[in-house]
């Protein structure tokens, strides 16, 4: 289950005391000042790991402590360090503050580390406060406080490819089809509720990250539908497929299609409407074959494509070209095949 948001509280350790202290040993006269240093209390880390792909372990346990520091102790011993607490997150995970609503770090990196709950540092023992004129000193200072915030993560998806278009386009079917990923597939819209990774490999040495983007509406900028919630999912995507349905059920004009959804993506993000992208015709199963360059060709000049790409979910026709093409997208390399 694709959980994308979470809400958390971290506490850092407090520091350690310093310690007042004087060295007595038989033998030994006016042995002096000798109280150690308290010990850093523990920071709380987020850590990104590509190995996740969830939020949802944060939403089941949402609170996270470090260790505090320990007191400082005589003979100059110094005061234990506390641990610190590693919170793992997928990465794409952007963390902000839940109390000013800023944004502090945007964990894109495998083992990218940030600390968002700094420890306190140890307090200094008398030791430090020896002088000349101060030789028997019971001066000492206490630990730093710790720090304590409430953070909101939000996880958006880093794929190589995201496939955008209006529900029932045929994005999961396409995804299943190329992946092993297993989305919902049904006849009507809204199968798919939350955004699906797959990965597809060309060969030994090539593969896609692809992402199934919840389908679009019109008025998703806004709000409407699931799209206003998934549409954050699109802009980490380095790439996008936008599918038409050749043959829409309620009988819509497919270039149509394109240019609403092709609104909504500009109406959200001017950055997002710049990505690459390519649109591709797909459940051409449902058309004869004698009829089908004739019926696509048509949408494709008006939509300016002089070579459409074609393909079937369902029977895969014309998916390996979709794949080389989306491969030369990536990677800003010529490919073969298409």
């Amino acid at each position: 289950m694709l959980v994308d948001r979470a809400r958390i509280f971290v506490r850092s350790g407090k520091g350690g005391n310093g310690c007042v202290s004087f060295r007595r040993e038989k033998f030994v006269p006016k042995g002096g000042p000798n109280g150690g240093d308290g010990g850093d209390g523990g920071d709380v880390v987020l850590v990104g790991d590509e190995s996740l792909d969830t939020l949802l372990t944060l939403t089941h346990r949402p609170h996270y402590r470090a260790a505090h520091g320990g007191p400082g102790l005589g003979s100059q011993m110094h005061g234990a360090n506390g641990d610190d607490k590693v919170v793992k997150v997928p990465l794409g995970t952007l963390v902000y503050s839940e109390e000013t609503g800023a944004l502090i770090a945007d964990i894109s990196g495998q083992d990218q580390r940030v600390v968002v709950a700094k420890g306190g540092k140890g307090g200094f023992g008398n030791e430090h406060f020896k002088s000349s004129t101060n030789q028997a000193p019971r001066e000492t200072t206490p630990g730093e406080p710790l720090e304590e915030h409430t953070l909101r993560l939000e996880l958006k998806l880093i794929a190589d490819i995201g496939l955008v278009g209006l529900p029932n386009a045929g994005k999961s079917t396409l995804l299943s089809a190329v992946s092993a990923a297993r989305p919902k597939v049904a006849d009507y819209p809204f199968t798919t509720l939350q955004p699906h990774l797959g990965i597809a490999e060309l060969d030994a040495d090539r593969r896609l990250v692809m992402a199934d983007i919840p389908g679009l509406i019109e008025g998703a900028a806004d709000g409407a539908g699931l799209g206003h919630r998934f549409l954050r999912h699109v802009e980490r995507t380095g790439a996008l497929v936008h599918l038409l349905d050749v043959f829409p059920e309620d009988g819509s004009d497919p270039v149509e299609n394109y240019k609403t959804i092709r609104g909504e993506l500009e109406r959200y993000s001017p950055d997002l409407a710049a990505k690459e992208e390519m649109i591709v015709f797909n459940k051409i199963d449902l058309l004869p074959e004698d009829e089908l360059e004739e019926y696509v060709g048509d949408f494709a000049s008006r939509l300016g494509i002089d070579s459409p790409l074609m393909c079937s979910g369902a029977t895969h026709a014309g998916i390996r070209a979709v794949l080389e093409r989306c491969w030369s997208m990536v990677n800003k390399q010529p490919t073969s095949g298409w």
